[in-house]
């Protein structure tokens, strides 16, 4: 179901709708950044499931009709997206399926099938997972998109909310950049209540779908790749009917990190303030330490999400 972009309205009824699901998550004082301006960490890495995707999929799942519900519902994710619609639906009695690609941490797979969802393995990348997904979606059962939908964008979009509570003079605002309902919805809040913030869309440089078509002014397909930023990964859908245009008009600008830039980022994150964070979540702390994203006199970043396999978390805090 597509209807248009969600209005602040939408989003500000979005954050009424999930309070008894999402927890509002804390932000930071961050410390060791460049620059000398203030910088705040906004902590989604301790929200629900490990990721501010517990946000849309409470906002769609609450959303639905009874005989929706009763239905069911499938996801394509790459692990987070999976592991918030699995949560939900177990709180709510819904029988939820996930699809996902090879490429997934076995880590996140396994935490999707602890909350009682059945999972699918539907190929090597992201599309042949969102065919799968497809194809369940059409014998009935209701697709949760994992951006591209309205009250995915909305749900995501309180994150923004709270933002502007918490650091109401913020003059940038850096947000990880995959499919881009994160910073869509975030994006739609900020702008509304500050006045004048600049919002920065950060991807990984391997795979960066909208980063890429952004730049191509029209949605372009790419190859995915092996990268620490995994839950960043994947196209922007066979159609894309919102977040491309959302992106184009209330992004300011989007810059790519290395993978250098994003183990550092998790490594300082831990190491000045504690904080487990994934590589996707991670890169907006990245293009601040790296310098790709200036200074400012007050800087918000995203932590949008932590959890990080083991081996993963082990090799990078090594390197």
């Amino acid at each position: 179901m597509i209807v248009g972009r969600p209005t602040f309205e939408e989003v500000a009824g979005a954050a009424q709708r999930i309070s008894s699901i999402a927890v509002v998550t804390p932000v930071l004082g961050g410390s060791g950044f460049p620059g000398g301006g203030e910088v705040w960490l906004k902590a989604e890495c301790l929200q629900e499931t490990g990721s501010f995707k517990v946000r849309g999929a409470a906002n769609t799942l609450l959303s639905l009709t009874e005989e929706e519900r009763s239905a069911g519902v499938v996801a394509v994710s790459s692990g987070n997206h999976g592991r918030a619609v699995a949560f939900v639906a177990a709180r709510l009695g819904v029988r939820a399926t996930i699809c996902l690609s090879e490429r997934v941490p076995s880590s996140k797979v396994e935490a999707i099938r602890a909350l009682g969802a059945e999972v699918v393995v539907g190929g090597p990348g992201q599309d042949e997972a969102e065919a799968a997904a497809l194809d369940l979606a059409a014998t009935g059962v209701t697709y949760v998109h994992p951006f591209d939908d309205p009250r995915v964008i909305a749900g995501q979009g309180t994150v923004g909310l709270e933002i502007a509570e918490q650091v109401s003079q913020a003059i940038t605002l850096v947000v990880p950049l995959s499919g881009g309902g994160l910073i869509s919805g975030v994006a739609t809040a900020v702008k509304h209540l500050i006045p004048g913030v600049r919002v920065v869309g950060v991807s990984q440089e391997r795979g960066p779908a909208m980063h890429l078509s952004l730049q191509a002014r029209r949605v372009v397909d790419v190859v995915e790749e092996d990268t620490l930023a995994d839950a960043l990964a994947g196209g922007l859908g066979r159609e894309n009917h919102l977040t491309f245009g959302m992106c184009r008009d209330l992004v300011d600008s989007t810059v790519l990190v290395s993978e250098e830039d994003i183990s550092g980022a998790m490594r300082h994150l831990w190491r000045e303030h504690g904080l487990r964070v994934e590589g996707g979540g991670a890169v907006g702390a990245a293009a601040l330490l790296s310098g790709k994203v200036p200074p400012s006199p007050v800087t918000a970043v995203v932590l949008s999400g932590g959890n990080v396999g083991e081996e993963t978390w082990r090799a990078v805090l090594d390197a």
